[in-house]
């Protein structure tokens, strides 16, 4: 298999962890969004939408980091993202989707460059606006992990599932744009307990090929 992405990139950090999590191994091939390589003829040839992740496996290509997730989820079964039970699957990606639907997409790269290009927004604006959805997001987050009495250290149960692969990504994210994390007892901690497993540490943007 052959992963398509960026280190900085959200999607493709998530879609890093959840290939560790299942020890999968693959191929790298960084698409630098810094300098629009994703815009190129050669990329868009593999995915005509101009975004990272890609994942190739034989001549199947794979695209949106959700979809991702579940086919490696269908394929690789054996160590399981998602809970048993129907219940169990739905509060996890209800919960993916708060970060994936309801967070990231205002602050990922695309907005944010039409924010400072074309609305010439200034970058003190540029993080107020990442700031605003990142903390009504993770507002309503945080509660939904302070009701579930049953959690354990993970967003939910006592094993990682896709949730965690959405959450860690955006707090590095939230970090990055300077979002005050205080507020969020719930969040810090499952992403500290997160950060001290090889599948999370390894999928870390910094320690990708094509970090600075």
């Amino acid at each position: 298999m052959t992963l398509y992405g960026y280190f900085r990139s959200s999607t493709s950090y998530r879609t890093r962890i959840a290939m560790n999590l299942k020890g999968l191994d693959y191929d790298y091939i960084a698409v630098n969004l810094a300098q629009d390589e994703q815009l190129e003829a050669a990329f868009q040839s593999i995915n005509p939408q101009g975004l990272v992740p890609v994942l190739q496996a034989d001549d199947l290509l794979l695209y949106q980091s959700p979809a991702i997730l579940e086919w490696l989820e269908d394929i690789y079964p054996d160590t399981p993202l998602l809970p048993k039970d129907a219940a169990g699957r739905m509060q996890v990606r209800a919960l993916s989707a708060m970060i994936g639907c309801d967070i990231h997409p205002l602050n990922n790269r695309r907005v944010l460059q039409y924010l400072r290009h074309e609305l010439s927004v200034d970058e003190e604006a540029v993080l107020a606006w990442c700031g605003r959805w990142m903390k009504e997001g993770f507002d309503a987050l945080e509660k939904r992990l302070a009701n579930d009495k049953t959690r354990g250290k993970f967003c939910y149960g006592n094993h990682p599932t896709f949730a965690d692969c959405y959450l860690i990504p955006q707090v590095s994210s939230a970090r990055r744009f300077k979002v005050d994390l205080s507020a969020y007892p719930n969040i810090v901690e499952i992403d500290t307990h997160c950060r001290t497993l090889k599948a999370f540490a390894d999928a870390d943007p910094m320690v990708q090929p094509d970090a600075p």
